[in-house]
């Protein structure tokens, strides 16, 4: 969320329709914020304090209920004007779920108003390269008033910055931005983030593998920060509405989805030249199958499914197989058979 001056440098950028998470990652973390009253000690924390943030915003952040709550199923950042003074809320995860990839995936309905500035994002949770920004930052989502609708993911590293305005990100349109609910998620991988709305793909940023970490220093524990700040260098570019005096982030859920493990192949491990055997793979609805036998073997029945029948060779050899699902390929753990 540290900004300086806004510029935004598409490194690689698709659009593309996903299938649900749940076809290729798992559940592993979620806040359904089915509690009433206080939000949960056991997943969030709160950063206090009127310091400005680093960015010269106008809001102090409490713990205070009357600006973070839990109510119908919802949890509610208010921002509220008392005395000309701004509070706010900003709620993190840091020591109580920490992550290190995944798909992270929250639904929320924004504030609107100009001097507004709600964000949901990232933060390295050890500081292991250093400080801002040498060990990176992720906003999924992050929102400015006087730009209504125009919603922004963006990545922040040593080489890539706010300070610097070097920054990488991709910005996209949401009309209803703060009448209805969205869901705000990205892909986090060893290659690469990638960035979406309502499973839309719109940003990628890519690891360029130079072990640089001034580039890429995203394999380390991040975790969650979800507020609303008022005014300060970007968000508060065209002042603060004087009429503002309460506004709401409302958040559904917070979902932490891991990657599926390795597919594992059953079948026969010890054959005999020229024995019939079976392989057989965990059955995904709408997959395809693509299986690779040793060269003096062959598939005789089932190709391109799940199941197969196979004649062996006179070697020994591995099976090898890639699922490919409706939201990417799978490659299975390799299979040795050994001749007898």
């Amino acid at each position: 969320m540290k900004k300086y001056i806004f510029l935004l440098i598409a490194i690689s950028t698709y659009t593309l329709k996903i299938a649900p998470a749940q076809d290729c990652y798992h559940l592993i973390w979620a806040d359904e914020f089915n509690n009433e009253g206080k939000p949960s000690s056991e997943n969030w924390s709160y950063d206090l304090g009127a310091s400005g943030w680093g960015n010269n915003e106008l809001q102090e952040y409490t713990n205070s209920s009357l600006n973070s709550y839990v109510e119908d199923g919802k949890l509610i950042i208010t921002a509220i004007k008392q005395n000309n003074k701004w509070t706010s809320a900003r709620l993190v995860t840091k020591n109580k779920a920490d992550f290190l990839y995944g798909r992270m995936e929250i639904r929320a309905k924004l504030p609107a108003g100009t001097g507004t500035w709600p964000a949901i994002w990232m933060l390295p949770t050890d500081w292991e390269y250093g400080n801002w920004p040498a060990s990176g930052e992720i906003d999924i989502m992050e929102h400015v008033g006087f730009d209504p609708g125009n919603v922004h993911a963006t990545v922040h590293t040593g080489a890539y910055n706010g300070s610097l305005g070097t920054q990488v990100g991709k910005s996209i349109q949401v009309p209803d931005f703060d009448t209805a609910f969205h869901t705000y998620s990205i892909e986090w991988t060893k290659d690469k983030i990638d960035a979406f709305l309502d499973n839309e793909k719109y940003f990628t940023f890519e690891n360029d593998h130079s072990g640089n970490t001034d580039t890429w220093p995203f394999d380390k524990k991040f975790h969650f920060i979800l507020n609303i700040a008022m005014g300060g260098n970007w968000g508060g570019q065209q002042g603060v509405d004087p009429e503002l005096s309460k506004l709401s982030m409302e958040v559904d859920y917070v979902r932490v989805y891991a990657q599926d493990d390795k597919p594992v192949i059953s079948g026969n491990s010890v054959a005999k030249p020229g024995e019939t055997l079976t392989f057989e793979l965990p059955f995904t609805s709408g997959a395809s199958y693509t299986w690779n036998l040793p060269e003096d073997a062959r598939i005789q029945n089932g190709a391109g499914s799940h199941h197969i029948t196979a004649i062996w060779g006179k070697t020994s050899g591995k099976v090898n197989a890639t699922i490919v699902k409706p939201c990417g390929q799978v490659t299975a753990q390799p299979f040795e058979v050994t001749i007898k």
